[in-house]
Order: C-alpha cells, then sequence, then structure tokens
C-alpha cells in the first residue's frame, strides 16, 4: 500500500503554487512543509494515516529530473472527477499524456483514466473504475 509518492522538483515556489491549486479543486490540503526544500499534500494532516503526494529538492542537491516509466495514479471517485482533474492540471499549466477515457479504449466499463504531466514534467493520472 502506498504510504506516499515524492516527486522532484527545480522550482519549489511554481510547484508548489500548481499542487495547490489542483489539489485544492479535490478538497485536499497541505499536510506537511519544510521551508525551501518539501511540501506534502494528503486528505489526512497526518501523512502516515492517508496517502499522499509530496515535491521536494533533491536531497542530493542535484537537478530533478523525471523517471523515466515512473507515474503516480490519483484515485477519484467518478468519470467525471477523473475529467474535471485532468482538466485542472492542464489549466494549471500541465501537458496532456492521454486524454480521459477507458483503457482500452474500445471499453464501456472497468478503468478510466486522464493521463498528464505536471510543470517539472513528472507523469500522473488520474483513475477510476466504472461497473
Amino acid at each position: 500500500m502506498i504510504g506516499y509518492v515524492t516527486l522532484g522538483t527545480n522550482d519549489l515556489p511554481k510547484a508548489t503554487t500548481y499542487y495547490d491549486a489542483l489539489f485544492e479543486s479535490i478538497g485536499v490540503g497541505r499536510a506537511m512543509e519544510v521551508d525551501n526544500y518539501f511540501v506534502a499534500w494528503s486528505q489526512s494532516p497526518n501523512v502516515p494515516n492517508k496517502a499522499g503526494i509530496a515535491i521536494s529538492i533533491p536531497f542530493n542537491k542535484e537537478p530533478a529530473t523525471v523517471g523515466n516509466g515512473v507515474m503516480v495514479a490519483l484515485f477519484m471517485e467518478s468519470p467525471e472527477k477523473v475529467d474535471a482533474f485532468y482538466h485542472k492540471a492542464l489549466e494549471l499549466g500541465g501537458s496532456c499524456e492521454g486524454q480521459p477515457g477507458f483503457r482500452p479504449e474500445d471499453a464501456d466499463k472497468g478503468f478510466y483514466a486522464g493521463y498528464f504531466r505536471d510543470l517539472d514534467g513528472n507523469k500522473l493520472n488520474a483513475f477510476c473504475m466504472v461497473e
């Protein structure tokens, strides 16, 4: 079970602004932060109790880079919420990595997701399961 995922950033203030607005759209707020280094968001103010996402300046002080094949998947309750979250991510400056829809594309139930990259190029998706 995922406790939290950390994504690297080279511009903490810009990334924090992006994620504050993106997560606010689903009622998720900050859970922890360390000035000029790290910010985490979670559905709970106590990160270990609920899964969360964090952004951070890399600990080794090297530039943050995107991991090829690395992706964070965020559970939503419905296709409408997937669509709204995906479009909010793009509205805030993220880029499309796959428009919302069923996977495989000819399905009409099952896995529904929209894929995007954040301002640093990290890949995320919003998904739900449709019965």
